[in-house]
């Protein structure tokens, strides 16, 4: 959309922050701007403002927006459509990261460091994930079992503006201590009439596969004086897809070894794993909205908005399942050591297993998310003093997604790693690789989950004008909302085909390609890296038919198993079921808040110096519910297979299966004051202040209540384990927050500025997880303790930091010069996390009913049974800064774009980087030297960069045509693994350059 228009909420100017100064102000094309201080929004957000004022100069622009800033009651930051669409990035969560304070997560989960996301994932401002999304003014959300938008759903030519508060009101929507990003849509009333424009785009990489991805984008809006009032329809509609492609290298976890170095304790990886995952996606988004004004004094609207996002991933992975403890170096090699003791180089294999087992699977996973949102307001002036605003919305969210995966097998004879690079060197027998006999048929897993998310809600607002005087208004109003979350998952159904350790004792070989037919390809990993690491080779691969033609192929390849089964006891009656949703995964939640809020809003002058803010308070009370079932599912040692060699079923704790309905209901009530103050010490110079209590309600996901408790045996040691999945906590509640802000901003030339702020939030019933037992009886009577892991308010923190902000287009230089700009900022965030219940023992066990298991969740434990302490708040970087240089002169516009953020703690005790195998080195324990501790390292995101660009030339006033890029420095994502030994190198994952051509016609 042609067009710039950045406003306040809820009746408040908006203004710019420190880092988008600029952002708002980069484009050849005419800009829309509205007139400074005079922009009022609704309590919808919806924008009140007076007819466009057409800006032909980019100079003009910058102007218009730093008074805009100037003129705000709260502390926002704000991005426009053009800025989206001329930004080099292809999202809103790419865009965001622009933004002074934001920063964005780069895996497609938080919980899932394996998998990397080109565009972006998770958005944390001043480093905390507490953030609230809105549309318009109103709740929006992903039906994904959080509170908020997955940002990356989100159709960003739909956008008219994105708005980022950083410390909340008494006005807005409870829940952003973090900070609420609010997406706005035009309306019909932003233009002076008819408004057509359209775009059509091409995109393409250096990893990516086939031809360019297609993305399109139409709007068409226009008002008419009809014998009942003025009448205004605008629809907006949106395509977007992307495929791109990342390749992996990653480095297994370190174990220490006390029988390899006579009196010398050394580390040793698992071995090196690589991986490529091939990812498309498609975005559909569809926006309409109908405006009436009958008269000056009533204005009404309706709008709908739609969200349409499907993904679909295959991975091709290879990675080890060699136990740790078997390495060696090969016959004839020795391992180097640096002074610690860490391995440097060498060639590692396991005679033990006749070679280092491997599995490599084919994984394929799709997943649609849709959000429906149709929305009502009113505006009403009633008299000269008093106007009252009405809102009414129902939103209705689904998503649904598939996981599938087939695993072949191989042991590979050796794997020689030279750590000495910056990206470890990998070699391994190329042609014993790519010959399809040595592989088997390993595994299969597949996972389900469906999710649906509705919410109604109503709310009323006034304000009433004191006119002159110290009192300038009262603004008050009150929310209803009911919300509804259910969520149906699967487990994730993880079979075994033909492992080493099921040998001699449940199968008599393995489930060898030659001798098992079943389709297979050698996938040869092209262009690897862009070509800049040597492939380490080729590998046979499952058929990716196989993952997708779930469940038939499935039970084809189960079948080798029982085949195999049944050649050491004809009675093997082993069996697979697909996946499925059950009773025991049901979740059902139900939230229901009312709040009210009145805010006075004042002026004066202190000193001969203008001040002016808003002091208000908001009370909302919060009714939850939650249903769900404690499962416990039936376990018959040996049904249906064989036992560990040795044993009978007498060893072993059978149990019933069990299936208990549970509710739980919780009520709250939180009071919620806050203040904002304004003192324009100069014309240029001007403070702020925000003193503010916030809350951050916890995830649905966390407030689930269904519980499953399974037994298994494990064949290699003979233990038998007792755990648990699934489990929430109903009862938790809100996170809360103190918080303090203060801005002071210069405004030294009609094209510049310089701003900075601090910030200190003080966050108490911080959501941790922590490990718990519950006891079940056996069918024996006996009581076993299941090992959960649960969340609970186990925590307090801090926040504090700082923001700084440049822009400044040099006027002052001569001639073609006069169209450099440049836009800087930096934050720095600093954190610390303090447990209710601390653990401070220096060894974990693998014991799960002893509270130093707890480590593991809370703090991690290494390999050696070591815990890590004082972890700082996760996905909180340190600092972070974006440097972009523009230029804008006549049709030209072009910008250079880098953003940087350090490292900083993804998560805790999460797959691939956990385990019950960790060598008990505890002194004073009487399993020293034992293998069965249970650990989980702190993954850390390595500091990351990346440069941006894009050139754009504007032929005439209705032609534009231009070129984006991302990642022009092919820059490499790491991650690091905690251990004892040092911050780890753990991966590398590289994307490629990505290319976008764009062409614009707008009327």
């Amino acid at each position: 959309m042609s067009g710039y228009a950045v406003s306040g909420r809820y009746g408040r100017n908006a203004w710019l922050g420190a880092s988008t100064g600029v952002l708002a102000m980069m484009l050849a094309a005419p800009v829309l701007a509205q007139a400074a201080g005079n922009a009022d929004t609704t309590a919808s957000g919806q924008t009140d403002q007076p007819a466009e004022v057409i800006v032909t100069g980019q100079r003009a622009a910058i102007q218009s927006a730093q008074n805009i800033k100037r003129n705000s009651g709260e502390i926002v930051d704000s991005i426009v459509a053009n800025d989206i669409g001329k930004l080099p990035d292809r999202s809103v969560t790419e865009a965001l990261q622009r933004v002074v304070g934001v920063t964005i997560d780069h895996t497609m989960a938080r919980n899932d460091p394996e998998h990397y996301s080109v565009e972006g994932s998770g958005v944390n401002i001043r480093g905390l994930t507490y953030v609230r999304s809105e549309l318009n003014g109103r709740d929006s959300f992903t039906a994904n079992g959080g509170r908020s938008l997955s940002f990356e759903d989100v159709s960003p030519e739909l956008m008219a503006g994105i708005d980022i508060y950083k410390n909340p009101s008494a006005e807005q929507i409870e829940g952003a201590i973090g900070g609420l990003v609010n997406l706005r849509t035009a309306m019909p009333f932003d233009y002076k009439g008819l408004r057509a424009s359209a775009s059509v785009q091409g995109s393409w990489g250096d990893l990516s596969r086939g031809k360019a991805a297609p993305s399109a984008s139409v709007l068409l809006s226009d008002r008419w004086n009809t014998g009942i009032g003025e009448i205004g329809i605008l629809v907006d509609l949106a395509y977007s897809q992307s495929r791109t492609r990342t390749d992996a290298i990653q480095q297994e976890p370190f174990y220490p070894r006390i029988d390899l170095v006579p009196g010398q304790t050394v580390w040793i990886p698992k071995g090196e794993s690589w991986r490529t995952l091939k990812f498309d996606r498609k975005r559909k988004g569809a926006y309409a909205a109908l405006q009436w004004r009958p008269n000056s004094d009533i204005e009404t609207s309706l709008s709908f908005f739609r969200s349409d996002y499907r993904m679909h991933w295959d991975e091709n992975a290879i990675f080890t399942s060699t136990y740790a403890y078997n390495i060696v170096p090969a016959p004839g090699a020795e391992f180097t050591y640096d002074k610690n003791g860490v391995f440097q180089k060498g060639v590692l294999t396991d005679p033990t297993d006749g070679g280092m087992p491997f599995n490599d699977d084919v994984r394929s996973a799709d997943r649609h998310s849709v959000t429906n949102d149709l929305s009502w307001h009113l505006k009403w002036k009633a008299s000269s003093r008093f106007t009252f605003n009405a809102d009414a919305q129902y939103v209705r969210g689904t998503t649904t997604g598939f996981d599938s995966t087939v695993a072949t097998g191989l042991q590979i004879p050796s794997e020689t790693i030279d750590r000495s690079t910056a990206i470890p060197s990998l070699t391994v027998d190329k042609a014993y690789m790519t010959n399809p006999a040595n592989y088997y048929w390993a595994f299969i897993m597949d996972h389900k989950d469906h999710s649906v998310g509705k919410e109604w809600a109503g709310r009323a607002d006034g304000e009433y004008e004191f006119g002159e005087g110290f009192l300038k208004s009262l603004r008050f109003g009150a929310r209803i909302n009911n919300r509804t979350a259910v969520t149906n998952s699967s487990p994730y159904n993880w079979q075994a085909i033909s492992q080493t350790w099921m040998l001699g004792w449940y199968e008599p070989t393995l489930a060898y390609l030659n001798n098992f037919q079943a389709p297979s390809q050698t996938y040869a990993f092209p262009n690897f890296f862009n070509g800049k690491v040597a492939l380490p080779s080729a590998v046979v691969f499952p058929a990716t038919s196989l993952a997708t033609g779930w469940p038939n192929s499935y039970q084809q390849l189960f079948g080798f198993r029982q085949a195999l089964c049944k050649q050491l006891n004809p009675g093997c009656s082993d069996s697979w079921t697909p996946t499925a949703y059950s009773d025991a995964t049901l979740n059902n939640q139900k939230e229901r808040t009312y709040a009210g809020y009145a805010t006075l809003r004042f002026g004066t002058e202190v000193g001969g110096m203008p001040l002016d803010g808003s002091l208000g308070v908001r009370v909302v009370r919060t009714l939850d519910s939650a249903s769900g079932v404690l499962a416990v599912n039936a376990f018959t040692p040996g049904a249906g297979g064989q036992l560990p060699p040795g044993k009978t079923a007498g060893d072993f704790a059978a149990f019933p299966g069990i299936s208990q309905h549970i509710v739980a209901k919780n009520d709250f009530t939180n009071v919620l004051p806050s203040l904002n103050v304004r003192l324009r010490i100069t014309p240029t110079l001007q403070a702020r202040l925000a003193i503010a209590k916030a809350i951050a309600r916890p995830d649905f996901s966390q407030l689930q209540q269904y519980t499953s408790l399974s037994s298994s045996i494990d064949s290699t040691t003979s233990i038998q384990s007792f755990t648990g999945s699934g489990s929430g906590n109903p009862y938790l509640r809100p996170t809360k927050s103190d918080q303090f802000d203060a801005t002071l901003e210069w405004y030294f030339a009609p094209t510049g500025s310089l701003t900075a702020a601090v910030f200190y939030k003080r966050l108490t019933n911080v959501v941790i997880n922590q490990l718990s037992t519950l006891s079940v009886n056996d069918t024996a009577g006996q009581a076993h303790n299941f090992t959960i892991t649960a969340p609970i308010n186990g925590a307090k923190g801090t926040a504090k930091g700082f923001e700084i902000g440049y822009n400044q287009y040099y006027d002052f230089l001569p001639g073609l010069l006069s169209g450099f700009g440049v836009q800087a900022n930096y934050t720095l965030v600093a954190s610390k996390q303090k447990l209710y219940m601390p653990v401070n023992v220096p060894y974990c066990t693998g014991d799960g009913a002893t509270q130093t298991n707890l480590n593991v969740n809370l703090n991690g434990c290494d390999t050696n049974g070591q815990t890590f302490g004082n972890p700082p708040l996760a996905n909180l970087s340190k600092h972070a800064f974006n440097v972009a240089l523009l230029y804008d002169k006549g049709p030209l516009s072009a910008r250079l774009a880098y953003n940087w953020r350090s490292k900083y703690l993804q998560a805790i005790n999460v797959n691939p980087t956990q385990g019950s195998d960790a060598l008990n080195l505890n002194p004073s324990s009487a399993g020293y030297g034992q293998k069965n501790i249970v650990w989980g390292l702190p993954i850390w995101a390595a500091s990351y960069g990346q440069l941006d660009g894009s050139v754009f030339w504007k032929f005439n006033d209705h032609l534009t045509v231009g070129i984006e890029a991302q990642n022009l420095t092919d820059s490499k994502y790491k991650q690091l693994m905690q251990q004892h030994i040092g911050l780890m190198n753990r991966a590398w994952f590289v994307s490629g350059r990505r290319y976008t051509a764009q062409l614009r016609v707008t009327y």
